[in-house]
């Protein structure tokens, strides 16, 4: 079926901050086929039109998530990372299901779809589950499956054999790929990272890993082995291929040169680092070295949302604070970064733009509302997305041109039901 959608306008999703007004879109067999001016737009033939009174986006891109952590929404509020993990979410992680997982990512995914998010990349326990999860809302997910030494998992080769043999029997559709998932070089030891990494780039899988977080991970491992984080990563061959790094707070320029040669990516999650005081990562200065970075909301259990629009907004504030500079990250690039920026940083040349043979990722804002006005030219409504709007005011959705949220509710799962489930769960959980 054949697709036409005319749009107030449509956000390119590139670094240029692009956006055609009065615009048409058209889509084919899932992919987009054309794009332009309603003016320039050929003929509609037998296509389906669909009228949309706000603006297309791409579909967003969350480069980091634990999205089934719905289940710790809020707790340990007020604790920093280390005590965070060690008294409030390893504990109950220990007492998780399959179903749990299954159902929590269930609940997530609407929720991400509901905020325009239509990919995520996902880390965290029986990734099959959340691949069965994503399939049902109709979203797609970059699944890391993780390594990870918690009471109850198998041992690490174990581990990394299964993680392996999971992205082996990937579907060949694009909505769901499997990558490796090795916690942080603070918890898993340096020859399973390295035997993570190579295994990665033997089968072409994203690595991703979670490096220079806190200011006391990269403390302590500097006094026990003299490197910094990535200087240690890079040291026992764990660099190289498709690496995705989360966060990268603490980075001095020598790290950045070792990112930038070795063409780490970079999973920015200003919310989560702001919450736990983890600091604020040098944005600017990977972006000017080259440095791929896509923007990611972290778990909803340090975040606490699952708003990639509102986390762009914060990643253009805390650099601009950061940089004492008002041009230190622009609306254009906040907005990349979630898109187009973010597709980048997961080697995903499909998604993240609204382009002629990209996957038709389409997000319709509605824009019908004081905060998109006034608008005196294009890049106003693109400045309103960045700094009034957020997903509150995603209407609609479509993944590979399939709708999958309308009038801002996830049509292909029960969402009430879900929170019903993740609320009796998330007692268990916690011992109540």
């Amino acid at each position: 079926m054949r697709q036409r959608f005319r749009a107030r306008a449509v956000v390119v999703g590139d670094r240029a901050g692009t956006v055609v007004l009065d615009a048409v879109l058209d889509v084919g067999d899932g992919l987009i086929d054309w794009i332009g001016p309603a003016a320039e737009a050929p003929p509609a033939g037998d296509a389906e039109v669909v009228e949309l009174p706000g603006v297309l986006i791409p579909g967003l891109v969350n480069v980091h998530s634990h999205a089934p952590m719905v289940l710790f929404r809020g707790q340990g509020e007020g604790l920093p990372l280390d005590r965070w993990l060690r008294e409030v979410m390893w504990p109950r992680e220990a007492r998780l299901t399959p179903e749990d997982v299954e159902v929590a990512m269930t609940a997530a995914s609407a929720e991400l779809l509901a905020a325009g998010v239509t990919t995520s990349v996902e880390m965290y326990f029986h990734p099959e589950r959340i691949a069965a999860a994503v399939t049902a809302t109709g979203a797609r997910a970059v699944i890391a499956a993780p390594l990870i030494p918690l009471p109850g998992l198998p041992p690490f080769e174990e581990q990394l054999r299964a993680a392996v043999d999971l992205a082996a029997g990937a579907p060949a559709d694009g909505r769901v790929e499997y990558g490796i998932g090795p916690h942080a070089a603070y918890t898993v030891p340096l020859d399973v990272l390295r035997a993570a990494a190579v295994a990665a780039r033997e089968h072409g899988l994203l690595l991703h890993l979670h490096v220079a977080e806190t200011a006391s991970e990269g403390a302590d491992l500097l006094a026990r082995h003299g490197r910094s984080v990535p200087a240690l990563l890079a040291a026992h061959d764990v660099l190289g291929g498709r690496v995705l790094a989360a966060h990268c707070v603490h980075m001095d320029d020598g790290d950045l040169e070792l990112w930038r040669s070795h063409d780490v990516a970079v999973a920015h999650c200003p919310a989560s680092n702001a919450k736990l005081a983890s600091g604020v990562a040098p944005v600017r200065a990977m972006l000017d070295r080259g440095i791929r970075v896509g923007l990611g909301t972290d778990g909803p259990a340090s975040n606490d949302a699952l708003d990639l629009l509102a986390d762009a907004r914060l990643a253009a504030q805390l650099a601009r604070l950061a940089g004492a500079s008002a041009t230190a990250l622009t609306a254009a690039e906040a907005f990349w970064l979630a898109t187009g920026g973010a597709a980048e940083a997961i080697d995903r040349p499909d998604l993240g733009q609204l382009d002629v043979g990209r996957r038709a990722d389409l997000v319709h804002v509605d824009t019908r509302d004081l905060v998109f006005e006034p608008v005196g030219d294009a890049g106003d409504l693109l400045a309103h997305l960045i700094w009034s709007g957020g997903g509150r005011y995603v209407r609609d959705v479509w993944v590979g041109g399939r709708r999958v949220v309308a009038d801002g509710v996830a049509t292909t799962v029960d969402v009430p039901a879900l929170r019903a489930a993740v609320a009796v769960r998330a007692a268990r959980l916690s011992g109540v």
